[in-house]
């Protein structure tokens, strides 16, 4: 979630001026400081035989020819070990992850609890299909290894017949406007702003912009806005405003790639200010928000991050760390005349990071 962006009992709140304030920091002259967690991203990697294989290298899958012979001995397939482990449509178990700001212990915690990777924090769950809804960085203290978590597991799912997608949260649009735009100017429909301060106030760490490498943001950028899997629409806010990006998910996924493929900090900061909405469902008319974007997009029910649990609730809280009872949040919380579901567990103040298996009642 992004501070100044609706956390009173308002539906829908648009971030001012005063919310982004430019922190006494911003001024301070690099370098930034080292990261202190170990493991930094590598860099994007050569082709590694560009003069032809060395002597005694065994061909991979992706090296060898495609023979098409009519002759071909065909060999009985292995039946499935685990049958019960698939549904009926033939898939594996779907699983969604809330807001994880940084957390990378903690979702490292959750996803063995669920039995998605193992004790080295590799991939076990086979065919299982994993979502993230979004907000990977700021606030915690290592948001790029939260990163380079997600993307080497969705190659580890992938290889083994599953997958871990992620979709486009409000601090990922935060964090590719900071980098490529820094301190230019926009207009934040209440005078002017800038993605470097918006994002440093909304608790952007300085060794994750030190640590940020080509490959994440080209992995950031293509994220999608809004999938439907086994009639759960998942999306990241708590907001109607996806309708204002196109009447099918193709469209909205499509123009929000768009907007930020143009480069324009503009347009950026317009997407970026309307994902920050929250609280469209709920209060009186909320149950009538998820269902206008269940009739245009899909699907029986909504999954969403971005507004905290507690929030929600009506809780106090804090996501600065600062020193209070945390809340308590046992598990994901079901609104909006049971349409919507909610999965940001308030990790950033001390509540919890949530890894759930769809339906909950499973």
């Amino acid at each position: 979630m992004t501070q100044g962006a609706g956390q009173g009992p308002e539906a829908e709140r648009t971030a001012t001026l005063r919310d982004f304030r430019v922190p006494a920091y911003v001024n301070e002259t690099g370098p930034y400081a080292e990261s202190t967690h170990p493991g930094e991203a590598a860099p994007p990697l050569d082709e590694p035989y560009p003069d032809g294989y060395p002597e005694g290298y065994t061909p991979t899958q992706r090296d060898l020819p495609v023979i098409n012979r009519g002759d071909t001995v065909q060999l009985p397939a292995e039946p499935d070990p685990d049958p019960a482990a698939r549904t009926a449509t033939g898939t594996g178990p779907l699983y969604v992850v809330g807001d994880v700001h940084g957390y990378v212990d903690e979702l490292l915690g959750a996803l063995r609890e669920q039995g998605l990777i193992d004790a080295d924090g590799q991939w076990c769950a086979g065919t299982a299909r994993l979502w993230f809804l979004g907000d990977f960085t700021d606030r915690g203290p290592d948001g790029i290894g939260v990163i380079d978590l997600v993307m080497r597991l969705s190659a580890e799912a992938a290889a083994a017949g599953g997958y871990c997608k992620a979709l486009m949260g409000n601090h990922e649009l935060l964090l590719l406007g900071a980098k490529r735009f820094g301190d230019t100017p926009v207009n934040s429909g209440a005078g002017t702003a800038t993605f470097q301060a918006a994002w440093l106030l909304n608790g952007g760490q300085k060794t994750d912009m030190d640590r940020l490498q080509d490959h994440h943001l080209q992995w950031m950028a293509r994220l999608d806005a809004v999938e439907e899997v086994d009639g759960y629409l998942l999306v990241h806010s708590d907001t109607t405003a996806y309708l204002d990006y196109g009447d099918s998910i193709e469209a909205v996924n499509d123009t929000v790639r768009e907007t930020i493929t143009r480069n324009d900090a503009d347009e950026v900061w317009d997407l970026f200010r309307k994902f920050t909405k929250r609280f469209s469902f709920r209060n009186e008319g909320g149950a009538d928000a998820v269902r206008s974007l269940l009739d245009t997009y899909g699907g029986t029910r909504i999954v969403h991050g971005h507004s905290p649990i507690p929030y929600l609730l009506g809780e106090v809280g804090s996501e600065d760390g600062e020193e209070n009872a945390g809340p308590v949040v046992e598990g994901p919380h079901v609104y909006a005349d049971g349409l919507a579901i909610a999965m940001d567990g308030g990790v950033t103040m001390a509540g919890k990071l949530l890894v759930r298996q769809l339906p909950l009642d499973v």
